[in-house]
């Protein structure tokens, strides 16, 4: 499951700086820093706080209903991609078994593809592709942009299934350190170049044989609604349209750090950009108003649910701001799905992105009650009738060919 959004923000507390109060620039609060001591382990050289102790990982919780072995496999280390790949292994039977909607009523006749590439960097990158069956013509493509800590495997397997099932090719991939692609778990180290991976990855997708001649389609959710309008703006000319699902676009101006605060924050990022931050609350309860869902989210055993690292804010709020100083620049039809609930994304971003975007043909759809996760953690019948909305949206904008 993926984090939230919205952090919470206590800026440390120097001389100069007196605030008590909290900023919200996405979705971990900073742990305030003072003091700092310099200890040194061989060449790594780490900054602790006297006051706060050391920044370190959080112990992951047990989970229900499984063997000691198995949570046991589940704890284990995953900053790197060859264990996170050993555990999404070990965890794939037991997750297609769970009593959710997206596992339950799996489509039949689905083709499915998993491989790697690497990127212009080197770094290997996790793909996978849902096609419907032999019998069904293609309509178009789907590629599909995971949300902060995610993976584009797990709850999403049974989302690209059902769509794909509609006559969608649906392709989607992992992130540099996250998922099953190699590199630093959970680290952003800058979101332009993830946006470059994501563009670099879905040129040579859209590339395929099956997709000639099809109209192509971005889909984001959360922080990928931010990775699927930087990359919309990047390629304007290259998207027949665009769906967000409680995107992460813009941060509130009642909620967003002082200029100062911020600039104390991009110094540390800058000095130790990979330390994780003391996140306050889990956020499940925010995400899933479906509370056996809630549960179920704990077996998403490869997504980062580790504190926040210091450089990823920096590159959240960066790319947030991006978006919001170019967002009248948002021109291909544009579908918006999000909960009026939300407390992990806020809805009235998503309002304020429909206003503001020149797309001639653009739709916003609010579902009353529903919670950050509506595609995972709503009731049953609410789960469907969004995916039946993606997809009559789709429908109405391609035709076979």
């Amino acid at each position: 499951m993926e984090l939230s959004l919205t952090f919470q923000y206590q800026p440390p507390k120097l001389p100069q700086f007196r605030r008590s109060s909290h900023y919200l620039i996405g979705d971990t609060r900073i742990c305030q820093v003072s003091n700092f001591s310099r200890r040194a382990s061989r060449n790594l050289t780490v900054l602790t706080p006297k006051t706060c102790g050391a920044i370190v990982a959080k112990k992951k919780s047990t989970i229900e209903s499984l063997s000691e072995e198995m949570n046991s496999i589940a704890s284990q280390n995953m900053d790197f991609a060859p264990a996170r790949r050993r555990v999404r292994s070990a965890f794939m039977d037991v997750q297609q078994k769970l009593d959710h909607i997206l596992f339950k009523t799996v489509p039949p006749g689905i083709r499915t593809e998993e491989w790697y590439e690497r990127n212009s960097r080197g770094l290997e990158i996790f793909c996978k592709s849902w096609l419907p069956k032999e019998s069904v013509q293609i309509k178009g493509a789907l590629f599909f942009c995971h949300g902060y800590g995610s993976t584009c495997t797990f709850f999403f397997e049974g989302i690209a299934k059902r769509i794909a099932s509609s006559g969608y090719g649906v392709y989607a991939l992992d992130y540099p350190g996250f998922g099953l692609s190699e590199g630093l778990h959970g680290y952003i180290p800058d979101f332009d170049e993830l946006v470059d991976d994501v563009i670099e990855r879905y040129r040579n997708i859209k590339g395929r044989p099956e997709l000639n001649g099809l109209p192509h389609f971005i889909l984001g959710q959360s922080m990928g609604g931010a990775v699927s309008l930087k990359v919309h703006l990047k390629q304007p000319d290259e998207w027949d349209g665009v769906v967000l699902v409680a995107p992460m676009c813009k941060i509130a101006e009642d909620v967003m750090p002082p200029p100062a605060v911020l600039k104390i924050l991009t110094f540390m990022s800058k000095v130790i950009p990979e330390a994780k931050l003391f996140p306050e609350k889990d956020i499940a309860d925010l995400s899933f108003r479906d509370s056996r869902k809630r549960k179920m989210a704990a077996y998403n055993v490869i997504a980062y649910s580790d504190q926040m690292r210091l450089k990823n804010a920096v590159e959240l709020l960066k790319a947030t701001k991006d978006i919001e100083s170019q967002v009248e620049k948002v021109s291909s039809p544009l579908l918006v799905l999000h909960g009026d609930a939300d407390k992990v994304t806020d809805p009235l971003v998503s309002k304020f992105l429909y206003e503001k975007a020149s797309s001639k043909d653009k739709t916003l759809k609010l579902y009353e009650e529903g919670y950050h996760s509506i595609l995972e953690g709503e009731p049953d019948d609410r789960i469907l009738n969004i995916l039946d909305d993606i997809v009559s949206w789709l429908d109405s904008r391609c035709a076979v060919k």
